[in-house]
């Protein structure tokens, strides 16, 4: 393994990372979270404001990034807005990491906040059966194909095609419950069962209550840095080694095969571009709005072949000290899922890679040593796009 990923002429590096207060937050601003977690990501680097020359941010405001930027106090001269769902955050994180090896940029930092779980309360939102009804999802609209419903129907052609069982499924929420309950920081902590799993109220078959993220409030902050930064750093760095973005789909019709994700795209670029295999991968933070979506991911990144994912996560290896850590937070399923996700899972590996969750469940490889590989992968829409970066440490 190199000690960085030479995008053009500078190793990439994250400086710093951070959570907002998050879970159940009913008294803060999207904006005040943004803030939170920016300051936080700032003091864990070490650096000062005016090192931040960069900035990513997408889901608020009215001109994204700029709206926040001027929140923040920020006058950045290089900055990214683009938004595809879950996976905008990988994306983002690819765009900067480009453009910092390029010389674009010295320091970007990528923030997102939302209040999702609180507007529901406090009646700000309201949901709706469709993200739109002009262009191509107008021919959707109609037979109130919602976006649940989209993943259960890819779900049901997995199961169809492969066999893959609902208990399958079922173990991707409890041992991802099972992460959760040693982060002080979920939502949900409480141990659940198969039976609990298959026992809930149906949302959209096959998919009950607990194949389905949570909703909640909070925000998150990641600072890359170019390798000339490093020496600044409050922690040692962990390099950015490579990356990969795919696009699929919007309308179902679309959609080639509905057991196959972008992440089958994004992920062999980004294994690619770091020079690593996936067998070489200590652990792995994938999106996890449904289920499926995990299982999914894991085949498509290359842990196992298509069609084997239910067996592959039907005997624990998900779990902290299993096979291949995943999700070791809780992720969406359990800790916390404020809406577009994906900057979560960054901030989670480069914790574990550093050391720093703490003895309860921190991730340790075979001979007892700290991780030294991560991968975070993020989905955006129903399997629309997806975001692959590959993370370690010297």
């Amino acid at each position: 393994m190199t000690s960085g990923a030479l995008y053009g002429h500078r190793k990439v590096a994250v400086a710093g990372v951070a959570l907002s207060d998050c879970g159940r937050v009913d008294d803060a601003t999207p904006y005040a979270l943004h803030a939170q977690a920016a300051r936080r990501a700032l003091a864990d680097s070490g650096l000062d404001r005016s090192a931040i020359d960069g900035f990513a941010s997408a889901g608020l405001g009215t001109l994204a990034p700029i709206e926040v930027a001027e929140y923040l106090g920020l006058r950045p001269t290089w900055v990214d807005s683009t938004s595809v769902g879950g996976a905008t955050w990988e994306v983002l994180a690819a765009h900067a990491a480009e453009a910092i090896a390029a010389g674009h940029a010295d320091a970007v930092l990528l923030v997102y906040g939302s209040t999702a779980r609180a507007d529901i309360k406090a009646g700000r939102r309201t949901s709706n059966l469709s993200f739109g009804g002009r262009g191509p999802l107008q021919f959707e609209v109609p037979y109130g194909h919602t976006l649940i419903a989209k993943y259960a129907m890819a779900a049901r052609r997995h199961m169809h095609q492969y066999g893959t069982t609902l208990e399958q499924l079922a173990q991707v929420a409890v041992q991802t419950r099972a992460n959760a309950a040693a982060n002080p920081e979920a939502m949900y902590r409480d141990p659940i069962t198969v039976d609990d799993v298959l026992g809930g109220p149906v949302i959209a078959d096959p998919f009950t209550m607990l194949h389905c993220c949570i909703r909640s409030d909070g925000g998150c902050a990641v600072l890359l840095v170019a390798e000339d930064r490093v020496q600044d750093l409050a922690k040692p760095p962990i390099w950015v080694l490579g990356s990969g973005t795919a696009v699929s789909h919007t309308t179902m019709s679309q959609w080639d095969d509905f057991t196959v994700s972008p992440a089958a795209v994004s992920g062999r670029q980004a294994f690619a571009r770091a020079g690593v295999r996936p067998d070489e991968i200590d652990l792995a933070e994938l999106y996890d709005a449904f289920t499926y979506m995990t299982l999914v991911t894991l085949e498509d990144l290359g842990f196992c072949a298509k069609g084997e994912g239910g067996a592959f996560v039907g005997t624990g290896r998900l779990l902290r000290d299993g096979e291949l850590p995943v999700n070791t937070d809780g992720g969406g399923l359990s800790a916390c899922h404020p809406g577009m996700r994906g900057l979560f899972l960054l901030v989670e590996a480069v914790r574990q890679l550093r050391g720093e969750t703490g003895p309860d469940r921190q991730v340790h490889r075979a001979d007892g040593a700290l991780p030294r590989l991560a991968v975070a992968s993020g989905t955006g829409g129903w399997f629309c796009s997806s975001g692959t970066v590959v993370l370690g440490r010297e």
